[in-house]
């Protein structure tokens, strides 16, 4: 347990931190969920419009500081290269 002022306050502010990441990344993860099950249906007129509405959040999630920007990027490109594969007829 903490044990000075200064090392108390730390714990509960990082516990309050912890909270509200953790809530950060469940709204991420129910955005890019969202995005899955739409490429899962092949719609892609559905896929897209979930990943426009995901993408804001991801961003968000990188200037909070709850991922990495290259992480961010890295999924939304490969999300983007699924939805826009959708249109093209499989061979």
């Amino acid at each position: 347990m903490a044990n000075t002022t200064q090392s108390q306050k730390r714990a509960r502010q990082a516990a309050a931190r912890y909270d509200i990441n953790k809530a950060r990344r469940s709204r991420i993860r129910t955005f890019l969920r969202k995005v899955e099950e739409a490429i899962a249906t092949g719609d892609q007129a559905v896929a897209a419009a979930a990943l426009r509405a995901a993408q804001p959040e991801l961003a968000r999630g990188v200037t909070k500081g709850v991922l990495h920007k290259n992480t961010v990027s890295r999924k939304i490109s490969r999300l983007a290269s699924r939805v826009n594969g959708l249109a093209a007829p499989s061979v």
